[in-house]
């Protein structure tokens, strides 16, 4: 997911992220602290991820706070008018609301059907990777997110984040650069191979006409019969 602009309005009342251990069923929840604001009721905003304990944690399912929004400040939803068409009896706009790109969204994971015979193949391969997906977001925030939040608020997180970035394009640049000189030293290799092909071939050449004319000069002329 990304934070979009119009997220930012909101996420300025968030003071606090926290995370804990949770058994029976086993797995982690994540808890959004925020500020009383004119966007949701919701002081807090928990994000709970159920695990199957086997050898390698599987999730089973991830459950979010329904967010109690005020109205007409919906950040997930957006609202869509179209104008009448002319001579239409029903001068109003109609209105309509669809479904659009927020962090908000976080709160409202991918449902697991209760029957899992029911899902067609297709289906279940995007919810697969709609849950890792939402798995993976969840554990960055527990690992790398809040153990460094005070660096996240500062911006000190995503200075090193675009260094490190930096750094890895340098090493790209780098390596393209040893293998275009590696290139370039093979080519020169080869330019050189090849002029010293040229020139052998001069040479020998050379000596064939230089020999040819020798013999020709030793013979005695001959005498033109009268």
């Amino acid at each position: 997911f990304q934070i979009q602009e119009r997220d930012e309005g909101a996420l300025k009342y968030l003071k606090d992220i926290k995370w804990c251990r949770i058994d029976n069923p086993k797995g982690f929840k994540l808890e959004f602290f925020f500020d009383p604001n004119p966007y949701f009721k919701n002081a807090i905003l928990t994000k709970t991820y159920h695990m199957i304990d086997d050898e390698e944690p599987i999730l089973e399912k991830a459950i979010g706070t329904e967010i109690e929004w005020l109205p007409g400040k919906c950040l997930t939803q957006k609202l869509l008018k179209k104008k009448p068409k002319k001579g239409s009896k029903n001068a109003k706009p109609i209105t309509k609301t669809e479904e659009c790109e927020s962090f908000f969204n976080f709160f409202s994971p991918p449902q697991v059907p209760d029957d899992d015979e029911d899902i067609d193949e297709d289906i279940a391969e995007q919810l697969q990777s709609q849950m890792e997906q939402d798995y993976d977001i969840g554990s960055t925030i527990r690992d790398k997110i809040i153990p460094h939040a005070v660096s996240w608020f500062t911006g000190e997180a995503v200075q090193e984040d675009d260094f490190e970035d930096l750094e890895e394009d340098d090493e790209d640049e780098d390596g393209e650069d040893d293998e275009e000189e590696d290139e370039e030293d093979e080519d020169d290799d080869e330019e050189e191979e090849e002029e010293e092909g040229k020139t052998r071939k001069k040479t020998a050449t050379t000596k064939k006409k230089s020999g040819g004319d020798g013999q020709q000069g030793d013979r005695p002329a001959e005498c033109k019969q009268q």
